[in-house]
């Protein structure tokens, strides 16, 4: 097949850790790599965010991803980002139409709409659009209220995106039934979740150096969302362990990273200022010897549409303590791989992480049982596959229904 992946500001060759650049660009990035390792010809399309970038970047997997010119080439918060997407969509149309793959795939919300425009077009044919949200706007005005920066249009535009597109594919169970509220069609939504590199998230490996202490690790951008401030406050009933907080910009730049600040005061205020260290975004090449390195992995978010920082921990054999939301849900087994935990609760969270840290038989157990569920059920071979089930299912009836002539079998445009 010929996939043309569309991803407006995430785009896989970014370094992970931004403020905007962290598990759809992971997710766009092994994804296209996996499936043109299996023999797909896959192209990615990301809007410039810099006028020193290239027109286009073969990866060594093949995969090719084009820079598509659509505002100012310069870095733009992603919700600033619709007034361009005429200008995208009118790029990916000029593509198409000279050059048009079998298969559009579109992820997140405005990269659906630049798609679903490029694709309406009189001189290109048609083509199947495939959309995956990775986070959906209800949600987040649910969870973030006034404090939610989306445009405005944004629910409207997914409600019709779910719609009109060919097929949904949902990352959790929790986001399928989100859509299905928002009105799309259970029949045409297919949950796919994202993945995990196994071969390099592995048990197996060195170590990041640690100290004596019992480490707890929480990986994720610093935004409040991610809940990093209710681990804070939960090390306050965790005597005798340490809590290092990865991500964020580099080291040097935290002073001046208003989460940071705000995280250190939190620190501070509960006592706990000389056993919690931010170390700023780790480069991935590292983060298996990081997660390695811990006996507990922790991730508070109140908010998140799936989340990848589980699935690596759980694949480096570490235990994983995870707030009931989003993907979290369906990836961390209550239980067997961790333990799910009420969201913005502090006092579960440390019971939780206390009876875990006391009992060593029990880490072990949940890490030896994460590893066998990240290698058999979240292995990007696995979620490729199971893709690439779905491009052919939509690409099927694409093929019924001009066989038949039916204008009421098209794929939706």
């Amino acid at each position: 097949m010929r996939i043309a992946m569309v991803s407006e500001h995430a785009s896989p060759l970014a370094a992970v850790g931004g403020v905007d650049a962290g598990g759809q660009n992971v997710h766009v990035d092994a994804l296209s790599r996996t499936l043109a390792r299996a023999g797909h010809e896959v192209s990615v399309y990301t809007r410039r965010d810099s006028a020193e970038l290239p027109p286009s970047v073969r990866t060594g997997d093949g995969v090719l991803v084009e820079h598509l010119d659509a505002g100012p080439a310069e870095p733009l918060p992603k919700d600033a980002l619709l007034p361009y997407v005429r200008d995208l969509g009118t790029e990916l149309a000029a593509r198409f139409a000279t050059d048009p793959p079998d298969l559009v795939h579109a992820h997140f919300w405005m990269s659906g709409l630049a798609s679903l425009a490029a694709t309406r077009g009189p001189d290109v044919p048609v083509l199947p659009v495939v959309q995956t949200f990775h986070a959906l706007g209800v949600t987040k005005r649910r969870f973030q209220g006034r404090h939610d920066t989306s445009p405005a249009a944004r629910i409207r535009v997914e409600r019709a995106l779910a719609r009109d597109v060919a097929r949904v594919i949902a990352t959790s169970s929790e986001e399928s039934s989100a859509l299905v509220r928002l009105g799309a069609a259970r029949h045409r939504i297919t949950v796919v979740p994202s993945g995990v590199d196994v071969q390099q998230f592995t048990p197996e490996g060195p170590a990041a150096q640690r100290g004596p202490r019992l480490r707890v690790l929480s990986i994720g951008r610093l935004v409040p969302r991610k809940g990093f401030d209710t681990v804070i406050r939960a090390m306050a009933a965790v005597p005798d362990a340490e809590l290092l907080i990865a991500g964020g910009p580099a080291a040097e730049g935290l002073a001046d990273d208003p989460e940071a600040r705000r995280l250190r005061r939190v620190a501070g205020r509960f006592g706990v200022a000389d056993r919690v260290r931010l170390v700023g975004a780790v480069p991935r090449p590292d983060m298996p010897a990081l997660l390695r390195s811990a006996d507990l992995v922790v991730c508070a978010p109140w908010y998140e549409p799936f989340g990848i920082v589980p699935l690596e921990a759980m694949a480096c054999g570490v235990p994983v303590v995870a707030t009931a939301v989003g993907g979290f849900v369906d990836t961390v087994v209550d239980g067997a791989t961790g333990t799910l935990v009420p969201p913005r609760r502090p006092d579960a969270l440390a019971v939780a992480m206390r009876k875990l840290l006391s009992e060593p038989f029990w880490r072990e157990a949940y890490g030896t049982a994460g590893v066998d569920r990240a290698r058999s059920r979240y292995s990007w071979e696995r979620i490729g596959g199971d893709t690439a089930t779905v491009y052919e299912h939509v690409l099927g009836k694409a093929t019924e229904a001009a066989d038949a002539g039916d204008d009421a079998l098209e794929p939706a445009r």
